[in-house]
């Protein structure tokens, strides 16, 4: 039997609001063996957070652990301590806190200072837990960082969190949490909002440090791919409750619980038939109303092109030096041609930073591109956006609607939910304030929320609800297109399912358009007819998503693939694959190489219907 460092033992947390009790977590039991990774998976609010927090000691006032014992075990001196018997604020919590048992959050742009370097920030860790000086915890932190993968450690001791992509962020946060050598790293979600290939770059890290500090991790996701790729061990939660624990391979080879089984059926595959849903926990009823279904022709296989991109490019212009006199050009896009048929779906994936949403606001009219054009068609023709003016451009805005990545920022939190989704119809002046009214209740049926809501603020709502509410308000105006800029990235996987099928309900009854933006290629490979992968600015591959997926031709689109977490224990992730130069355009093999010194590379056909971008000066042999 391997010596537990972490033991916890019917371990009740209760919160308490305006006199009335919240039962979190209920009664949970699990342990935690040195060098082995245990992950809690559920999700939001099934307590999962919650227990990191309780074993942290940094529970919120009005949080208490009521029942049950948490036992960490020092590995160095064999000293057992019952953390729930200590006060939060004490000299000894804080000792084990950040030195014994470390944490990596979520979001790392909110956890790190961002008014002190990232040398301070880590360096200040060094100097509570062990005393050092300042010389000791600059190399100590130099040292580190070069082990996370910072290429100038020395100069990294002087940067700002600001100054950093959310990959190296993430970094950042795993050498503050590390440079003490915890025996215990608790990893809350540490991977959500990344992209797929710096997730799996984080996933890989995180491994090889574990083997090199010999740590124990307790990993809480809600991610069932990162667990089969990253877990010894697995604690399924809902509601506060254990639904079932055991070794991984139990876990997804036979598992028991029908929460489990219902959480398994929720992800997107890869494969998945046209016709194939996913299976949500809880299933979304919408309500079209008949003025609202489209009587004529359906648009889907029409041919038309409700939006065309042709040729689209963008610039950047950065200043830096005295009176910003020194400046910096960067291409945003390069050459970018793309259309959205009618009544279909297009996806468009790749990294941050790729273009996409930068695309969708040029598509939007939000930015205005500096080379190509961009022409809608709603049947009476193409018309060239830029040049739409007065009653054209506000019925184009009427028609193009957006359903934004994060719904709680997107969505003003000093307003009503109702004077969220009637403000559109204000703003264009559709109907008397009963017709409004109406139309705002029908708009929450359409999206399964309830009509007794529409006095809530957006904070009372659940993220999935708040991204329901935020399609509720793009739908509020009866548009064409939709452009869906990630919207369920930072969804939990049943939540996500809901709104993925909402979305296909929608387009389905009102012929609606897509421009699914994403850097999750299961998920776009569910919504979409066909897929475009776009990298630092440039169109790599265009395909049908069968082509695309069963035969990928572009380097960086077998990258993005190879790097996307399957919750399958026989298909686990190619580490090495996602590591180098995929997303560097100067380091693609020929034929695929793009130089700096390459204005327009090209796209070349490899199949009916299937592109793929090379350099100016390569040739591509077409594929049988």
């Amino acid at each position: 039997m391997l010596e537990r460092t972490l033991s916890v033992r019917d371990v009740a947390i209760d919160f308490v609001s305006d006199g009335h009790v919240t039962n979190a977590v209920k009664n949970i039991s699990f342990d935690l063996a040195p060098g082995r990774t245990l992950a809690i998976v559920g999700e939001s609010g099934s307590g999962k957070s919650v227990t990191s927090q309780a074993i942290m000691g940094i529970l919120s006032k009005n949080g208490r652990v009521t029942n049950g014992t948490i036992h960490f075990r020092d590995p160095k001196t064999g000293v057992i301590t019952d953390i729930t018997a200590l006060d939060r604020d004490g000299e000894e919590m804080r000792k084990l806190r950040g030195g014994k048992i470390a944490m990596i959050f979520q979001e790392p742009m909110t956890s790190l200072s961002p008014l002190h370097t990232i040398g301070d920030q880590i360096g200040e860790v060094v100097k509570l837990h062990e005393g050092a000086d300042q010389a000791t915890a600059d190399r100590r932190t130099a040292d580190l960082l070069g082990k996370v993968g910072f290429r100038d450690p020395e100069r990294a001791l002087k940067i700002y969190p600001f100054e950093l992509s959310g990959g190296m962020r993430q970094r950042a946060m795993i050498a503050m949490a590390l440079v003490c050598n915890p025996a215990v790293l608790v990893a809350d979600e540490p991977t959500t909002a990344l992209d797929v290939t710096t997730q799996a770059q984080i996933l890989e890290l995180m491994r090889k440090l574990q083997r090199e500090f010999k740590m124990a991790v307790l990993l809480i996701t809600h991610d069932l791919g990162v667990v089969a790729n990253m877990a010894d061990d697995v604690v399924v939660m809902y509601r506060g409750e254990v639904m079932e624990r055991g070794p991984v391979q139990d876990i997804f080879r036979d598992g028991r619980h029908d929460y489990l089984k219902a959480l398994l059926r929720s992800i997107p595959k890869f494969g998945m038939k046209e016709d194939e849903r996913l299976v949500p926990i809880r299933a979304i009823k919408s309500q079209i109303a008949a003025e609202d279904r489209p009587t004529g022709p359906r648009a889907a296989g029409s041919g038309r092109k409700v939006l065309e991109v042709t040729g689209v490019s963008k610039y950047f212009t950065l200043r830096s030096g005295m009176f910003g006199s020194k400046k910096t050009t960067i291409q945003a896009l390069s050459n970018v041609s793309l259309a959205v048929p009618a009544g279909q779906t297009l996806g468009l994936v790749g990294e941050s930073g790729s273009g996409k949403t930068t695309l969708s606001k040029i598509i939007m009219r939000a930015m205005t591109p500096d080379e190509g054009q961009i022409h809608y068609d709603a049947g009476q023709g193409p018309k060239d956006v830029a040049k739409l003016e007065g009653a054209e451009l506000f019925a184009y805005r009427r028609a193009v609607q957006f359903v934004f990545q994060d719904p709680f920022s997107s969505l003003n939190p000093r307003m009503t939910c109702y004077e969220l989704l009637s403000e559109p119809l204000r703003i264009h002046n559709i109907g008397t304030p009963e017709e409004r009214f109406q139309r705002v209740k029908y708009l929450m049926e359409v999206v399964g929320l309830d009509v007794r809501q529409l006095r809530r603020y957006p904070h009372a709502f659940s993220g999935g609800q708040r991204q329901r509410l935020g399609l509720a308000r793009a739908l509020a105006l009866k548009p064409s297109v939709l452009l869906c800029d990630e919207p369920t990235s930072a969804l939990d996987v049943s939540v996500q399912a809901q709104i993925l099928n909402l979305l296909k309900d929608l387009q389905r009854e009102l012929d609606l358009s897509i421009l699914f933006v994403s850097h999750n290629l299961a998920v776009v490979d569910y919504m979409a007819q066909e897929i475009a992968v776009m990298c630092r600015g440039h169109i790599v591959e265009q395909a049908p998503r069968a082509a695309l997926f069963g035969n990928p031709q572009h380097p960086y689109t077998k990258a993005l693939l190879a790097a996307v977490p399957e919750p399958d224990l026989d298909r686990p992730l190619d580490f090495g694959k996602v590591s180098g130069g995929f997303s560097n355009p100067a380091e693609w093999p020929a034929p695929f190489t793009i130089r700096p010194g390459d204005f327009h590379p090209r796209m070349a056909e490899v199949a009916p219907g299937h592109f793929v971008r090379i350099g100016e000066a390569a040739s591509l042999d077409r594929a049988s």
